[in-house]
C-alpha cells in the first residue's frame, strides 16, 4: 500500500506546484456521522475532506468497521474530486476495512466539504457499531514535500434494529426482552392472532433475513424449542387470512449457556509470602455475550484452624487487594460472570508466614519449610553421638601419638642409617653417570673433528672449482676474441655482388674468366672461415657447458657445507649443554 502511495505522489508532483501558507490542519469526516437503520436494509454514507484552508493534492483514506454488524454492498468511488485512482476503491467483508487512494494536478483543491466518496453498507445484525478512520489515513498539502496535514477524524456511530412486526405481534415469555442475553437454552414464543385468520407459519433460525416458507404450521399461537445452541437467534412468522399470507413479524433471541473461559486467578508477590495484604488479580473471555462482573471470596484452611466461613461472594475488579490475614493457609475463589448468567469459578491457595524462624506444635518452622518435633530430637541426639565420638577420637589421638613417637625414634634411626647407605650408593652411581658423560664428550668432539675435517676439504674442492671455472672463463673470453676477427674477416670479403657489377663492365673473354676464377676463390675462402668460426662455436659451447656443470657442483658444495654448519653448531651447544651438566654433577 506504501510503495502504491508513493507511485502516486510521482505522478500527482509532475505536474506544477502552488505553494501556499499554512492553516490549521485538514480532517475526515463520516455523512450521516450517526443514523438509526434497520437489519437487512441499505443506506449510504459518504467520505468528506475538510482542507483547512490549505490546498491539497492526495489524500489516503483507511476505514474500519465491524463485518458482524455490517458488509459493503457497493464501494464504488461514484461522484468525487478526486481525479487520479491509484486503484478502484478496495474492501474487506471479512476483516472489516476499506481503502481509497487518489490525488489530482497542481494546484489541487482547498474546499471545506470536498466528496472522496459514497459507499453503500447493509446492515446485517442488531445492535450499535462505528465507523472508523485508521491513523494510516493521510491528506497531503500541494507542496514538494507532500507534507501530511490531517490533524483531526470523525467517526460514524450507526444503530442497527429489527424490523418492526409486518405480521402478527410476536412476544416470548421466556426470554422478554431482545437485546438481553439469557441462559435458558428452551425459548417459548408467542404471538397475537387476528380475527380471520386461519394458519399460521413459522422458522426459527440464525438468518435475520430468513423468512417461513408458505407451508401452513396450524392455528396455536405458541410455540418452544429446546436445547439451542449458544449465539443469536431469529424467529419468522406470517399468518393466513382468507387464503393470503401476511407480512412477516421477526423475533430475536439471544442465548448464551455456556460459562466463561476457563482461568486461573493469579496472586502476587507469590502464592506463599509473608506479605499479610497479597493482590489477586484475576481475567477471562467470553466467546458470545461477553463478561459482566467478578465475585470473590476467601476461605481460611488452615490445618490448625477449623474452616471459618467467608460469608457471601463480593464484587470485585482485578487486581484485588485482599484484607490483612492472619498466619495460614487460605482458599481464594474467584467467580466470573457473563451477562447471561453464566459463571465460571477460578481458584488459588494462598499461605501467609511469619518473618523469620518461629515454633508452633508441630515443630520449626521458616516461611513454606515445616521441621517437625522428632525430626529436632533425632538431629540433637545424632549431635550428642558425634560429640561423644569426638572426644574419644581425640583420647585415642592422644595414646596413638605418644607410641608413635616412640616408634618414631627408632624409625628415624633406621632411616639416617638407611640414608647414609643411600648416599653412598648415589655417590657411586653419579661416578658412573660422570664416566659415560665425559665419554659422550669425547665422541662428540671426535665426531666434531671429523665435520671439521669434511669442511676442510669441501674448502679445497670450492677453491679448485672456482679456479677451473675462472680458466675457463678466460679461454671463453680468447674464443670470443677470435670469433670476432673472424667475423671482421668475413666482412671483409668481396661479396657476389661486387663480383656481378665487375662481370657488367668486362668485355674480353679473359676478363670474365678472371672474374670467375676470383668468385671461386672468395667461395672457398669463406668456406674455410665458416669451418674455422664452427669449430670454435663449437668450442665455446663446449666451455659453457663445462662451466654449468662446475655451477652445478659449486652449489652442491656450498649446500653441503651449510649442512655441515648446521651439524657443527648443533654439536657444539651439544657440547655447551653436557659440558655444563657435567660440571655441576662434579660439584
Amino acid at each position: 500500500m506504501k510503495k502504491i502511495f508513493l507511485i502516486l505522489l510521482v505522478i500527482i508532483s509532475s505536474f506544477p506546484i502552488a505553494f501556499s501558507v499554512q492553516a490549521e490542519g485538514a480532517s475526515l469526516y463520516l455523512s450521516p456521522a450517526s443514523g438509526t437503520f434497520f437489519v437487512g436494509s441499505t443506506f449510504d454514507i459518504s467520505i468528506f475532506v475538510n482542507t483547512g484552508g490549505e490546498n491539497i493534492n492526495a489524500v489516503e483514506i483507511n476505514l474500519k468497521f465491524d463485518p458482524t454488524k455490517l458488509q459493503v454492498a457497493s464501494p464504488t468511488a461514484g461522484k468525487s474530486f478526486i481525479e487520479v485512482w491509484v486503484s478502484q476503491p478496495t474492501f474487506s467483508n471479512t476483516k472489516g476495512q476499506m481503502s481509497f487512494i487518489g490525488g489530482l494536478p497542481s494546484p489541487g483543491i482547498k474546499t471545506s466539504a470536498g466528496l472522496v466518496s459514497t459507499i453503500t453498507l447493509r446492515a446485517i445484525s442488531p445492535g450499535k457499531t462505528s465507523i472508523l478512520f485508521l491513523d494510516s489515513s493521510k491528506v497531503l498539502r500541494n507542496d514538494p514535500e507532500g507534507t501530511n496535514i490531517l490533524t483531526s477524524m470523525g467517526r460514524g456511530v450507526y444503530t442497527l434494529l429489527i424490523p418492526p412486526p409486518e405480521g402478527p405481534k410476536v412476544f416470548s415469555p421466556t426470554h422478554p426482552d431482545q437485546n438481553k442475553w439469557y441462559k435458558n437454552n428452551n425459548p417459548t414464543i408467542s404471538w397475537e392472532r387476528e380475527e380471520g385468520v386461519t394458519d399460521f407459519s413459522f422458522s426459527f433460525d440464525q438468518d435475520p433475513a430468513g423468512f417461513p416458507d408458505n407451508t401452513p404450521e396450524g392455528e396455536h399461537t405458541s410455540v418452544s424449542f429446546s436445547d439451542v445452541g449458544g449465539g443469536m437467534w431469529y424467529f419468522h412468522v406470517k399468518a393466513r387470512k382468507a387464503k393470503v399470507w401476511g407480512g412477516m413479524s421477526h423475533y430475536l433471541v439471544r442465548i448464551d449457556t455456556t460459562p466463561p473461559a476457563v482461568f486461573t486467578p493469579t496472586v502476587e508477590p507469590s502464592p506463599k509470602t509473608t506479605e499479610r495484604q497479597p493482590l489477586v488479580s484475576f481475567i477471562t473471555t467470553d466467546a458470545l455475550s461477553g463478561m459482566d462482573y467478578y465475585q470473590l471470596k476467601y476461605i481460611d484452611i488452615t490445618p490448625e484452624r477449623k474452616e471459618e466461613i467467608s460469608g457471601f461472594f463480593t464484587e470485585v475488579s482485578s487486581p484485588y487487594k485482599l484484607p490483612s490475614l492472619e498466619i495460614g493457609k487460605y482458599l481464594v475463589i474467584v467467580r466470573a460472570y457473563d451477562i447471561a448468567g453464566n459463571w465460571r469459578e477460578g481458584k488459588a491457595e494462598i499461605q501467609i508466614f511469619p518473618e523469620g524462624i518461629f515454633l508452633t506444635k508441630r515443630g520449626i518452622q521458616f516461611r513454606e519449610i515445616t521441621l517437625p518435633w522428632w525430626i529436632v530430637f533425632v538431629i540433637l541426639l545424632v549431635i550428642l553421638l558425634l560429640v561423644l565420638l569426638y572426644f574419644s577420637k581425640r583420647y585415642r589421638d592422644l595414646l596413638r601419638r605418644e607410641r608413635g613417637e616412640l616408634d618414631g625414634i627408632e624409625k628415624k634411626l633406621g632411616k639416617e642409617k638407611e640414608k647414609l647407605i643411600i648416599e653412598r650408593v648415589k655417590r657411586e652411581a653419579r661416578k658412573k653417570e660422570i664416566e659415560r658423560e665425559k665419554e659422550i664428550l669425547r665422541k662428540m668432539r671426535l665426531e666434531r673433528d671429523e665435520l671439521e675435517r669434511k669442511l676442510r676439504e669441501l674448502s679445497e674442492k670450492k677453491k679448485i672449482l672456482e679456479l677451473k671455472k675462472a680458466q675457463l672463463f678466460e679461454k671463453k673470453i680468447r674464443l670470443e676474441q677470435t670469433l670476432d676477427g673472424i667475423k671482421k674477416k668475413e666482412n671483409q670479403i668481396e661479396t657476389g655482388k661486387a663480383i656481378e657489377e665487375k662481370e657488367k663492365f668486362a668485355r674480353l673473354p679473359g676478363e670474365k674468366q678472371k672474374i670467375e676464377k676470383m668468385r671461386w676463390e672468395i667461395e672457398d675462402k669463406r668456406r674455410e672461415i665458416e669451418k674455422e668460426r664452427w669449430h670454435l662455436e663449437d668450442e665455446k659451447n663446449e666451455i659453457e657447458s663445462q662451466i654449468k656443470e662446475i655451477d652445478l657442483k659449486y652449489q652442491r658444495i656450498l649446500e653441503e657445507k651449510n649442512n655441515l654448519k648446521e651439524k657443527t653448531k648443533e654439536i657444539d651447544q651439544a657440547l655447551k649443554s653436557m659440558t655444563e651438566i657435567s660440571n655441576f654433577n662434579t660439584l
